[in-house]
């Protein structure tokens, strides 16, 4: 099989919608694009159960695409165990959401627009998943950020759409930067970017002790991955980009797009397992992510930025496994998070769409009645991310706090199971205030159409069933060592915290509701930290946005720009220009008798010089 098929659906979708999509009615873009992305998914499904169980990879070169001296990069396409994992969560969770979309988006301007977006992004992310080099990892990586850019600012007559699209896109850039150098280094020391050439040429290099040249390129790699995949310090993009279509936020900023960073790690492990030191920054750095970011999740009041301050936590998680080593772990909790997190979106997207797209969860209350199917299914969620026991979140959540927890730093276990009940508390903290108590809203609730429920009924069977069912720690054995966890103590512990974080909730919420009240007026100034997310964003524009927009416009604008280019050397050859015309001009005065006395002049002047030379 031809495994450039698999992303070629979506690219023709989006050829087609994009060029037609004004002038087809809504179901036939509906056909072309939700039709593009079930091809590929049945081509996925096709190729995976031609060559399972997968033991060695199956690699395609379909053309060279850059030759320079020694250097090589063709464009090769690949499938491995970890490729398979993430072909089957881009296209089985891109599927349901495009399917979602179409209730979703019906009323909506842009149509056709959206769903060419929605397809574009495919293509780059599944070119990304299957490339089996890294320049060509990085056009996917490149290709996803200019989608969410695109679908991001999708309501692109609202300024705030335009703000958050040109903040996600910027911030990204800053990623990008570090991970470009991160490529070209590696082409320095391994005159390749093919992951099996590099992964013969690291096995015979030492571990390094110290911060060496592995060291120095995979952090700047990670550099990349923390934009892509919003760990600190270049994660305040992500809440912003909740301006999208909600759609959007399941498919790009929960289930796919955002773990591209993660992918990337796992893929690039030979790279990390030779450089401790960077491995012991990326699991530090997830760690603390995943805190901060649950924090924040305590007092946000939008349905959409509590979802979205779990995603980049549990992000943080992911990168904590990875850190550690358990690499099977962080891609087990990037699968079952694909599911329960874009489940969380689709059925907050629900609610919005039942009242008329009310975000504020002060506005709601009581639509477990209106609600019925949104209020079970996004309760399986909550529970999931949570770490319920047996529920899909559980599993992959405690084998990343396990290694924690047999780690040299098992401190970082007893952080990790402590975020794990905020986690539990702010995500059921919103949970409660949509469905219990009174309506307080001003709509009139009512339950999504079938076309949106379905999806959220099929990914609630995945957030329950696919951490026992679909073991990926096993699955990807041949590949990342798994390691056994003989105690049941992290297991018991991490699953009671997010026990306790839903009683909590429930307590505050639910049966007292008037001691959240008493609780937020004691809290005073730290709920409004919270509140206000640690003024991060007031932060990043005193230090950094305010004065480069000064150096900007005093220095380069004023002072370059204006004065040394405008005023300078161009006004300054246009006075010069204009004096010598009004020289030339009094010259040239028009009249025939001066002209006639001037050419009489010159002609005697002449016949004098050539007199001189005759003799």
């Amino acid at each position: 099989m031809n495994l450039w098929l698999i992303p070629l659906c979506p690219l023709i979708g989006f050829l087609l919608s994009g060029l037609l999509g004004k002038r087809l009615p809504k179901q036939l873009v509906n056909i072309i694009c939700v039709g593009s992305v079930a091809a590929s998914f049945g081509l996925v499904i096709y190729l995976l159960s031609n060559i399972y169980p997968v033991n060695t990879p199956v690699t395609e070169h379909d053309f060279t695409w850059i030759q320079s001296g020694g250097l090589k990069i063709g464009f090769d396409l690949s499938v491995d165990r970890l490729t398979a994992v993430m072909l089957l969560v881009v296209t089985g969770v891109g599927l349901l959401i495009h399917t979602y979309s179409i209730g979703y988006m019906s009323h909506e301007e842009g149509y056709g627009r959206f769903f060419a977006y929605l397809n574009l992004f495919m293509f780059f992310m599944l070119l990304l998943v299957l490339a089996q080099n890294l320049l060509l990892l990085f056009v996917g990586w490149e290709g996803v950020g200019l989608c969410s850019y695109l679908l991001v600012g999708f309501y692109f007559k609202e300024k705030f759409a335009g703000d958050a699209a040109n903040k996600a896109f910027i911030v990204n850039r800053i990623g990008d930067f570090g991970f470009m150098l991160g490529i070209l280094l590696l082409v320095i020391q391994f005159h390749t970017l093919d992951f099996a050439s590099i992964a013969t040429a690291v096995k015979g290099m030492p571990v390094e002790s110290s911060m060496g040249a592995l060291s120095i390129i995979t952090l700047l790699l990670f550099v990349g991955a923390c934009g892509k995949s919003a760990q600190l310090p270049l994660y305040v993009w992500l809440p912003d980009a909740m301006a999208g279509p909600t759609p959007v936020s399941a498919l790009i900023h929960a289930a796919t797009m955002v773990t591209a960073g993660v992918y990337m790690v796992a893929r690039v492990s030979f790279l990390y397992d030779h450089a401790p030191g960077a491995m012991h920054i990326v699991a530090l750095v997830g760690l603390a992510t995943a805190v901060f970011a649950a924090t924040i999740g305590l007092a946000q009041n939008d349905i959409k930025k509590v979802f979205a301050y779990s995603t980049v936590s549990q992000l943080g998680y992911m990168f904590l496994g990875l850190g550690l080593g358990a690499y099977s772990a962080g891609v087990f909790h990037l699968m079952t998070h694909a599911f329960f997190k874009a489940l969380l979106f689709l059925g907050a997207g629900s609610v919005i769409h039942g009242l008329s797209g009310e975000q504020d969860l002060r506005h709601m209350g009581g639509l477990r009645k209106a609600m019925p199917i949104t209020f079970v299914t996004l309760g399986i969620a909550s529970l999931s991310i949570s770490g319920f026991p047996f529920f899909a979140g559980f599993y992959s959540k405690d084998a990343i706090l396990a290694a924690a927890y047999e780690s040299a730093s098992p401190w970082m276990f007893w952080v990790g199971a402590a975020t794990a009940g905020m986690t539990a508390f702010y995500v059921f903290r919103a949970y409660f205030l949509t469905f219990f108590g009174k309506y307080r809203g001003h709509h009139h609730p009512h339950e999504s159409p079938f076309v949106m429920t379905f999806p959220l009924m099929v990914l609630a069977v995945f957030s329950i069933g696919a951490g026992k069912f679909l073991s990926v720690p096993e699955w990807l054995a041949p590949m990342f060592p798994v390691t056994e966890h003989g105690s049941m103590q992290p297991m018991i512990i991490s699953a009671s915290f997010g026990i306790g974080g839903i009683l909590l909730a429930t307590l505050l919420y639910v049966i007292v509701p008037s001691l959240s009240d008493s609780v937020k007026s004691a809290a005073g100034p730290i709920y409004t930290l919270l509140a206000n997310k640690y003024y991060v964003d007031e932060l990043y524009a005193a230090v950094i946005v305010k004065p480069l927009t000064l150096i900007s416009r005093t220095v380069l604008w004023r002072g370059v720009d204006e004065g040394l280019i405008d005023t300078g050397l161009v006004n300054g050859l246009g006075r010069v220009a204009q004096a010598l015309g009004e020289v030339a001009r009094r010259w040239q005065s028009g009249s025939i008798r001066n002209s006639a006395t001037w050419i009489l002049a010159g002609s005697l002047l002449l016949i004098f010089i050539l007199g001189l030379g005759v003799r």
